[in-house]
């Protein structure tokens, strides 16, 4: 695809639509335009950004217009929304009407029905990988040491379990120790997911996260970030297994001098 000279980005929180919107810059995007969320979206982001606009989660409509006035043609999600957030809604008519025709209302279907809608006022909706291919991550042991047999035996087995939750849209990240599944993502995410398995299992146990079956990259790409270590340190987990080429590692360097340090393998399939 070729650079498009202005880009949007919908910016959930964290450092996701920061470090997007710089490699977007230096991929050469010359106007960089975001949508930003009260109570999710970093404020240190209107530095990085030509223009933003602040509304609450659940204004589609706001959205929509100010991308159609901005001359927006490709946009990128980026960032998650709270799950408290999402129980605090207050739709606009236009999100109303987009939710009284979904029979599922999981991240798929509610994010591929705002493409829908993007789509309806020319805008494309870009994989969540675009502009940080880098960022994905690679085969084989990235940071800590070697796994034992057991922690094999262990990334294995919460392997299955993990493809098969992702299946049925109940999350993406399992935490297990010694054959037992301590801890299923749902609602709350990854970092709390893994804070609840390893208070359960305390130290040793490893957590596995994956894309869904049918992962749709243009939302939802599982996302391992340094707030993802430090829960991971919190608890003393032992291992972190993600999917390679599917899985984006932000602020690499920083994720794996920490593994490193505190002895934390991440290891890739």
């Amino acid at each position: 695809m070729q650079t498009p000279d202005i880009l949007g980005i919908i910016a959930g929180n964290g450092v996701y639509p920061r470090l997007l919107a710089d490699s977007a810059r230096k991929a050469g995007v010359r106007r960089i335009v975001a949508a930003a969320f009260m109570d999710e979206t970093d404020p240190a982001l209107v530095q990085r950004v030509d223009q933003i606009e602040w509304m609450r989660v659940g204004q589609l409509s706001r959205l929509l217009k100010f991308f159609r006035d901005q001359n927006i043609h490709y946009a990128i999600m980026a960032g998650q929304i709270a799950p408290k957030n999402l129980f605090d809604l207050h739709p606009d008519w236009k999100a109303l009407l987009v939710l009284a025709k979904l029979k599922q209302r999981n991240a798929e279907t509610i994010f591929a029905a705002i493409a829908d809608e993007l789509a309806k006022v020319d805008v494309d909706l870009l994989p969540a990988t675009t502009f940080l291919e880098d960022s994905l991550a690679s085969a084989g042991l990235i940071a800590g040491p070697k796994l034992s047999g057991r922690e094999e035996e262990d990334v294995d087995f919460g392997w299955k379990i993990a493809k098969e939750i992702a299946r049925l849209d109940i999350g993406q990240t399992v935490i297990v120790k010694n054959g037992t599944v301590v801890a299923v993502e749902a609602l709350e995410g990854t970092n709390d997911a893994i804070k609840r398995g390893g208070t359960l299992a305390r130290k040793g146990c490893v957590m596995v996260k994956i894309a869904k079956p049918h992962q749709d990259m243009r939302f939802d790409v599982p996302v391992i970030g340094i707030e993802t270590i430090r829960a991971a340190v919190e608890v003393e987990l032992r291992v972190i297994a993600i999917e390679a080429g599917k899985t984006l590692l932000l602020e690499r360097n920083a994720i794996v001098d920490l593994a490193a340090r505190e002895k934390i393998s991440i290891v890739t399939r």
